[in-house]
C-alpha cells in the first residue's frame, strides 16, 4: 500500500522548490507569503513523516 504521508510530503517539497525556482520575491532571507506557506507546509509534512518512522523503529 503507498504511503500516503510521504506522498504528501514529496509533493510538498516539489511545490516548495518549484516556487522557490519561480519566485522574484523569495530571498534566503525573506519568503513571500506564498513561499511561507509552501515551506512550513513541507516542513510540517516532513516532521510527520520522519516522526512516524522514529516510531515504528522503537
Amino acid at each position: 500500500m503507498p504511503d500516503d504521508l510521504y506522498h504528501r510530503y514529496m509533493k510538498a517539497l516539489a511545490a516548495s522548490r518549484a516556487h522557490d525556482a519561480t519566485c522574484t520575491t523569495c530571498t534566503r532571507d525573506a519568503l513571500c507569503a506564498d513561499g511561507s506557506r509552501l515551506e512550513e507546509s513541507f516542513t510540517r509534512l516532513q516532521d510527520a513523516y520522519l516522526t512516524r518512522l522514529r516510531e515504528q523503529r522503537s
